[in-house]
């Protein structure tokens, strides 16, 4: 039956997504971490500290916790795909080497072949501050070494464009900053783009591969870093964030055209906002209450949506004590006529501070959670920190599986993402609507082409798609009548 729902004309779907962070090399198992309430923090031994590179009197101090949120594999990467030289892959960014693969997993997700779209398509995304690996770089001895293509190559800042280059993209190709709020800041600038006819679909989101990638951290009183290796957002016990690593990519288009196309639709964006605090704060990386309250507003009053429908909220959940406070105080101040209950998350508590690819790892928890109807436990949640006084809201944190039950309302959520120096961001999304299934040939066995660069990539792509049957007996493979 078809969605009866009334719609805008500027809503975004979202008709692809593909990721890699802690625990998870791909979007399945990232869900299936997530609704299983697990905890994807790594701690490292003594040796494998050594190995890379961690100075012994380091490793040895009481205050050293010995922790990260880490990825399989980042290391690896298919150059000959991508039509890149060993040379090239040898110095390029392993940030920028990874948003390739996860990038062309996004693109094939939403089932396009990226330069055989006869559409522009934009790309917008950001990636951390890497100076690690480029002082590696930059210390490389070797004769006729062309350093202007090194720099090219292992700086974040050419992400967005080669991408572009790369995928033979014609739409516009941005690379954005704005520290922990990057990639909710680029799915924004998308939706925008996408809007204003600057482009028919678009590539957003976010990575962040710390260099070394298996190191701890020095732990410090009153700082703002977790002291167990933890993190814990809203808890009475939060002691701050550890910072991880991760990659993640969705792939966007006008509701209108996507219904056009027959896109699998993830969900759907209603509306989006961005904004900064100014100097309305205690300093430069202090958060604002006023800042985030008015850009959750501007969200709102741009989705056209009522602050009481929103069920859930993904929140930026740094687990700081004064992270946290100032958050909830926002939420308490623009939720404050609401009468239903409002379930609140972080998924920080469960891979850690991803930095520029924070914002897109609650995103992509989100529109999973929308897609199963299901919100997700909040792990490290034991009791509330009592100066937010959460009993005396309608805000709840639910540390079991909870089916997500529509009421007078679509399901409908919002995603918080908030940067240091102040840039804010809020999405307002929504579930897919629902489409009438019908298929304009016999129930028969239909024909299934795979096509691969070489005969071992083709054994896999049949191995991946016979899997994903598997874990999937409900879908259908519908033929394009574009």
């Amino acid at each position: 039956m078809a969605d009866t729902r009334n719609f805008n004309g500027l809503e975004i779907a979202v008709i692809g997504l593909s990721c890699r962070f802690p625990g998870a090399n791909n979007r399945q198992q990232f869900w299936n971490n997530l609704k299983d309430g697990l905890e994807a923090i790594t701690f490292f031994s003594d040796d494998e500290l050594r190995a890379e590179g961690v100075p012994q009197e380091l490793i040895e101090h009481e205050n050293y916790v010995k922790a990260g949120a880490i990825i399989d594999q980042f290391e690896y990467f298919d150059e000959r795909f991508f039509g890149y030289s060993p040379k090239d892959a040898l110095v390029m960014d392993p940030q920028v080497r990874l948003f390739h693969e996860v990038a062309w997993e996004a693109m094939e997700d939403a089932g396009y072949v990226p330069d055989h779209y006869p559409g522009l398509v934009g790309v917008f995304a950001g990636a951390s501050s890497n100076y690690s690996w480029n002082a590696r770089v930059y210390s490389y001895e070797g004769e006729h070494r062309d350093l202007f293509s090194e720099i090219q190559l292992s700086n974040k800042d050419f992400l967005a464009s080669r991408i572009s280059y790369k995928f033979n993209l014609k739409g516009p190709s941005l690379t954005l900053t704005t520290a922990c709020s990057t990639s909710l800041t680029a799915i924004h600038a998308a939706c925008r783009s996408l809007l204003s006819g600057e482009c028919d679909m678009a590539i957003a989101g976010g990575c962040s591969i710390l260099i070394p990638h298996k190191s701890g951290y020095m732990y410090e009183e009153g700082h703002f870093l977790s002291k167990n290796g933890q993190i814990r957002a809203f808890d009475e016990a939060a002691s701050g964030i550890l910072f991880g690593n991760g990659v993640g990519v969705v792939v966007l288009k006008p509701l209108e055209n996507a219904l056009a196309d027959k896109d699998h639709i993830w969900a759907i964006i209603k509306g989006s906002a961005v904004n900064n605090d100014g100097n309305r704060k205690a300093g430069y990386m202090a958060p604002s209450v006023e800042g985030q309250k008015e850009v959750i507003q501007s969200a709102l009053q741009l989705s056209d949506v009522e602050a009481e429908s929103i069920s859930y909220i993904e929140t930026h959940g740094t687990g700081t004590q004064l992270g946290d406070s100032i958050e909830f105080t926002a939420l308490k101040q623009v939720f404050r006529e609401r009468q239903s209950e409002c379930v609140l998350g972080s998924v920080k508590n469960n891979i850690g501070h991803l930095d520029a690819a924070s914002g897109v790892a609650g995103f992509v928890k989100t529109v999973l959670a929308l897609k199963h109807r299901q919100i997700p436990p909040m792990i490290n949640f034991a009791r509330s920190n009592p100066a937010l006084d959460m009993e005396n809201s309608r805000f709840a944190i639910n540390t079991t599986l909870r089916e997500w039950q529509r009421g007078a309302y679509p399901l409908r959520a919002g995603i918080s993402s908030f940067g240091v120096g102040g840039q804010n961001a809020h999405l307002i999304v929504e579930e897919a609507p629902e489409v009438s299934e019908s298929l304009d040939t016999e129930q028969q066995p239909q024909l299934v082409l795979l096509s691969a660069q070489n005969s071992e990539s083709l054994e896999q792509m049949a191995d991946n798609l016979a899997k994903h049957l598997e874990e999937h007996p409900e879908a259908v493979v519908k033929r394009r009548t574009s």
